[in-house]
Formats: structure tokens, sequence, C-alpha cells
């Protein structure tokens, strides 16, 4: 056997080794897929802004703030977005037809205010310049 061969070789056995890790964790823990879509973002919860047909949770890691819109009814799709915007930078923003979340939508703030807005359906929130 030639050293490419053996090359190619060790590359298959290292991705069927990651493959048979993630099968086996995805069955010892069922849940976590359904709490990684919970807490979709990084850090610390710092806000909740809650509206008619959903809400916004708003995350805080270091300088980075990170939002998500949930569906409170997560039957059928219906337009939804969030958006987060430092002050002095423009809005960072995801509009789409979905069932139970839009997001993650991070921006570095640094130690400025963030404005934050969320959509489900026709109802909206809006948060005014927070965080500062």
């Amino acid at each position: 056997m030639g050293s490419g061969t053996r090359g190619v070789i060790r590359r298959l056995a290292a991705g069927v080794a990651v493959l048979t890790a993630s099968g086996v964790l995805a069955l010892a823990a069922p849940g976590s897929a359904q709490a990684a879509a919970v807490h979709a973002c990084a850090g610390r919860k710092v806000r909740t802004l809650s509206f008619t047909t959903g809400s916004v949770q708003v995350f805080r890691q270091g300088r980075y703030v990170c939002a998500v819109t949930y569906a409170k009814n997560p039957r059928g799709t219906k337009p939804m977005s969030v958006s987060v915007q430092a002050r002095g930078g423009r809005p960072w923003r995801i509009q789409a037809r979905a069932t139970r979340q839009v997001g993650p939508v991070t921006v570095y703030a640094g130690h400025r205010c963030v404005w934050v807005k969320g959509s489900v359906g026709p109802k909206a929130v809006s948060s005014g310049w927070i965080l500062c």
C-alpha cells in the first residue's frame, strides 16, 4: 500500500469514527436536539420580549448580543422576523416563513445599546434602546 492510500484510509476511518460518535450521542441524549433549538444563542439570557403571537429572547455573551423570535403557536408556517441593531450600526435581520422560530441573529455591540425587534404574523415587538 502506498502512502497516499494510507492517508485516504486514515481520513475515512476518522470520518467513520466521527459519524459513529455523533450517532451514539444522538441516542444517548434524545432531548439534546430539542434543547439546542430552545437555546439557539450563546451566552446568558438577559431579556424576554413577549407579545401576543410570540416572544423574542435576547442573550449576551461578552460584547455580542444575540436574539431569536419564537412563535407561541408552532402550528403552520407564518411570516416571522428578528433583528438586532447596535447603536450607530445597521440592523441585522432575518425574515422567513417558519413554524417555531427564526434566528439567531448575533451582532457585535461592544458597550453600545441595542434595539431588538421581532414579529410573528401581523404582531410585533420592539424593545427601544436596551442593555446600555
